[in-house]
């Protein structure tokens, strides 16, 4: 990389800025999901992160703005399905707050009872252990309890405010 390309600012970002180079990390966008004996409840996330192999750990954060996070946290089990390219409508469907996000989604009950997407790349079957507050976000350590894979596919990617695939 060259050093003339960078522009460094001595001052604190502010959200503009955060958002603007910090979406130049491509991450894979996923649905957190849950069931609270009643109804699936979900929301859109970007931010999961694999943590550590022994213990098995995932994080993700979900925003402080959430209606849906504290539901999923009463649930308990959750199923972190990550999302396929193909999949990008219902990526933006589960990231509005409110409605019936689960209309016309088809999923199955993953082995801890929360929702797992049909056509999925992957679901990690997880349960909550820790939280801490972070800014405007939930740091959410959570125990991986089991976990599966498709055998191809290719992921949804979140990449400088647009959603895209992968080309090799």
């Amino acid at each position: 990389m060259n050093a003339d390309n960078l522009v460094i600012d001595a001052g604190v970002p502010g959200p503009a800025e955060l958002r603007r180079v910090l979406g130049h990390f491509a991450t894979g966008v996923a649905v957190i999901a849950a069931h609270d004996g009643t109804r699936p409840l979900g929301f859109t996330c970007q931010s999961v992160v694999s943590v550590s192999l022994d213990p098995p750990y995932v994080s993700f954060c979900p925003a402080k703005t959430s209606t849906s996070w504290p539901l999923l946290r009463q649930a308990g089990a959750l199923c972190i399905n990550i999302l396929a390219e193909e999949q990008r409508e219902m990526c933006r469907g589960f990231a509005v707050s409110g409605g019936d996000k689960f209309a016309g989604v088809e999923w199955d009950r993953a082995g801890n009872g929360a929702p797992a997407l049909r056509g999925a790349l992957a679901q990690i079957e997880a349960t909550v252990e820790l939280e801490h507050e972070a800014g405007d976000h939930t740091v959410v350590l959570a125990r991986i309890g089991a976990l599966r894979a498709a055998e191809s596919g290719r992921p949804l990617l979140f990449y400088r405010g647009e959603f895209g695939g992968f080309s090799a």
